[in-house]
């Protein structure tokens, strides 16, 4: 357990910390109020300046780019009415996704996964707090996760701004998790465009040094997908008041999305698998190879020494001591034995 971790358990719960990195200078709020009829954007708020979301014939999204001031999260959450033990858990950004329900709204954090240029994944936690007729997101910084929402809702495109805040969080979710196809599509075409592993050439440790960080991306992914699914599910069992039932639909089909990136995910790891299996197999292969080849040559010299070792001995009576030919005639007999041996060894196709 990390020190942060044992200093945040003997905080007071009134005694909020950021465990993040801060990305933006200051925080920026933003705030729609809209229905059928018109819309209200603020685009960048104080925290003083915000009051509630009082009017019930009204939608409210609000919007933080930045949580890394304490005092201003700590402001904002309490005109809402939000639960201390929410407010650490939007400051505490290391912490595992998590779906949580209080008497007057839902809070669910789930991490936004996007690939970055030096080939790693980015992550940042996003956190929603979800009421009777009002969303509020927490976002670490600025991204354009968001964006074309905003635009449906300023040119009245679709029916998002008929309809009332589960909606938007479903239309959210859906933003989501387009950024986590990017990325596992990425990944899945890395994974299948991965060199294959040449047979006739000794396999590099690089290899597996990439393979494991594919399979550590992969993880990564799963652990982040696995909490929207259990969102999704737990509408799914129970009576949520706050996801009209219209709405349930929408809501189902973010499950099915959840499990085509589950799917996709366990297919590059069972790609990954595999790479990892013929990794070994061609590195056994090389090495059977090379034991072959010292097998065959060992075994070519065997009877060669064994007939210099007889006329090596220091004996006086050894019948070719004397003879004229004797050695030319040893030598000619050992080529021969050679090149009878390695015939035969060809002809097996040892090599």
């Amino acid at each position: 357990m990390s020190k942060k971790t044992l200093t945040r358990k003997k905080e007071k719960p009134t005694n909020f910390i950021f465990t993040g990195i801060q990305y933006e200078k200051k925080i920026n709020i933003q705030l729609f109020e809209y229905n059928k009829t018109g819309l209200t954007e603020l685009t960048t708020i104080k925290e003083s300046e915000f009051n509630d979301f009082s009017d019930l014939e009204k939608q409210y999204w609000l919007n933080t780019h930045g949580i890394h001031d304490v005092s201003i999260i700590e402001s904002l959450c309490k005109k809402i009415g939000i639960h201390n033990l929410t407010i650490q858990d939007i400051l505490d950004v290391n912490q595992r996704p998590k779906i949580q329900e209080f008497e007057e709204y839902w809070y669910f954090s789930i991490k936004s996964i996007l690939p970055s240029t030096n080939n790693e994944i980015k992550s940042e936690q996003l956190s929603f707090v979800l009421g009777k007729n009002y969303l509020v997101s927490f976002q670490e910084q600025k991204n354009d996760y968001f964006e074309h929402i905003r635009q449906r809702l300023r040119e009245k495109a679709g029916i998002v701004h008929e309809r009332s805040t589960d909606y938007l969080l479903y239309l959210l979710l859906e933003s989501v998790l387009d950024n986590y196809f990017e990325t596992v599509d990425a990944i899945s075409e890395k994974v299948e465009n991965f060199k294959i592993i040449d047979v006739n050439k000794d396999p590099s440790p690089e290899i597996l040094t990439e393979i494991e960080i594919y399979k550590s991306q992969l993880q990564s992914l799963i652990k982040a997908i696995g909490p929207i699914k259990e969102f999704v599910s737990k509408i799914e069992r129970e009576n949520f008041v706050l996801i009209q039932k219209k709405h349930r639909k929408y809501y189902f089909e973010i499950k099915d999305i959840c499990l085509t990136l589950l799917d996709n995910c366990e297919k590059s790891e069972k790609r990954l698998e595999s790479l990892i299996n013929l990794f070994f197999s061609v590195q056994g292969h090389r090495m059977n190879q090379v034991m072959k080849t010292l097998t065959i040559v060992s075994t070519i010299f065997i009877p060669l020494t064994f007939i210099a070792g007889i006329y090596g001995m220091n004996f006086v009576n050894i019948p070719e001591l004397g003879f004229k030919y004797g050695y030319h005639i040893i030598l000619v007999v050992m080529f021969l034995i050679f090149l009878i041996m390695l015939g035969y060894f060809k002809r097996k196709n040892w090599f």
